[in-house]
């Protein structure tokens, strides 16, 4: 379990780096320049329950799998933003965003999620 919650944490926090540089070129920035903060890879070190949570999960379809995934993520992101707000750490603030809650989760991210969920599934398995 240690090895899968180093692994992605790092994937995590590699994957924000993606997502955030390819989303400056919204904003105008042609560097396309990315960031995180060390402060997400323990957050994305939860994913790491992907793994046995798939095993028991295998027989269910993957529409489902995702939408299960998609709410824990969801849950995570909200429980990690509360702790990390109330220490005045918290590295994202979604309140000028539509569809967000407190500030803290994007409802409209729940596709994403959904496709994070189930690609750390698919890797995850692959260590099996």
């Amino acid at each position: 379990m240690k090895k899968t919650f180093i692994l992605c944490g790092f994937t995590g926090l590699c994957m924000e780096v993606l997502w955030t540089g390819l989303h400056s070129i919204l904003a105008g920035e042609f560097t396309m320049t990315g960031k995180t903060s060390l402060l997400m890879f323990p957050v994305y070190g939860c994913a790491a329950v992907i793994r046995p949570l798939s095993e028991k999960f295998a027989a269910i379809p993957l529409c489902i799998r995702g939408c299960i995934y998609t709410v824990g993520i969801f849950a995570v992101e909200f429980i990690s933003g509360s702790f990390f707000r109330l220490l005045h750490i918290c590295p994202w603030d979604y309140s000028r965003a539509p569809l967000n809650y407190k500030g803290l989760i994007r409802l409209d991210y729940a596709p994403l999620w959904f496709a994070a969920g189930i690609f750390f599934e698919k890797i995850l398995g692959k260590l099996s």
